[in-house]
């Protein structure tokens, strides 16, 4: 089945280009709908799902997960091999959701290391949402509702973390041209601009 993933900047407006895909192109959009699907086999709430997605965990966090697991009366010694934690686990069952919508039928995949998890397919479109950093800024003031004064830092964490997270889980870079067929400036083309080239590439591609 063809698919196509599509992996974004904080800020890019990445997700609005995927549901636009997914919309002229009648396939499946898995967005939130993948963090439903992971927090009902992991039984965590979606808010934890969302929370630990695409982020790499601090030391701190993961002594303190591995800690929560055994005795508070006796302190386990720190492992050399890397523990599992919260973030691994939905790592794991994120894939298996992924891999299991990939055999229903044409889907559109946002973020969430689909482009890694599905690199090795021929059946594949990848994409890749950026923008230059003041229109990252801009969008995440008027488009997520960041405040003004936090947007230059949540844009660089947030991306730093989703950067992280593909190096962390597969040894990949996340901004690598060859780990896409497309990389779109939504701060130039704008949403439907970079939609329409996804859509054309992807009816060429897959002869739709």
């Amino acid at each position: 089945m063809p698919f196509i993933t599509i992996t974004r900047m904080f800020g890019s407006g990445g997700s609005d280009v995927a549901a636009r895909v997914a919309g002229a192109l009648q396939w499946s959009l898995f967005d939130n709908a993948v963090i439903d699907a992971v927090a009902e086999r992991s039984g965590l709430t979606p808010a934890e799902v969302s929370a630990q997605e695409e982020h790499v965990p601090s030391l701190v966090e993961r002594l303190a997960s591995a800690l929560s697991l055994g005795s508070p009366e006796i302190l386990p010694p720190v492992p050399n091999s890397p523990m599992q934690t919260t973030e691994e686990q939905i790592v794991a069952v994120t894939g298996k959701v992924i891999e299991e919508a990939v055999q229903h039928g044409p889907a559109v995949f946002v973020g969430r290391g689909a482009q890694c998890l599905l690199a090795s397919r021929s059946d594949a479109l990848h994409a890749f949402c950026y923008a230059a950093p003041e229109k990252l800024i801009e969008n995440a003031i008027h488009r997520r509702g960041v405040a003004p004064e936090d947007a230059e830092r949540r844009v660089r964490d947030e991306n730093r973390h989703r950067e992280q997270y593909v190096r962390r889980h597969w040894n990949r870079d996340w901004r690598r041209p060859e780990n896409y067929d497309l990389w779109l400036n939504t701060g130039s083309l704008g949403i439907d601009g970079a939609a329409d080239l996804v859509i054309d590439a992807a009816r060429r591609r897959f002869r739709l």
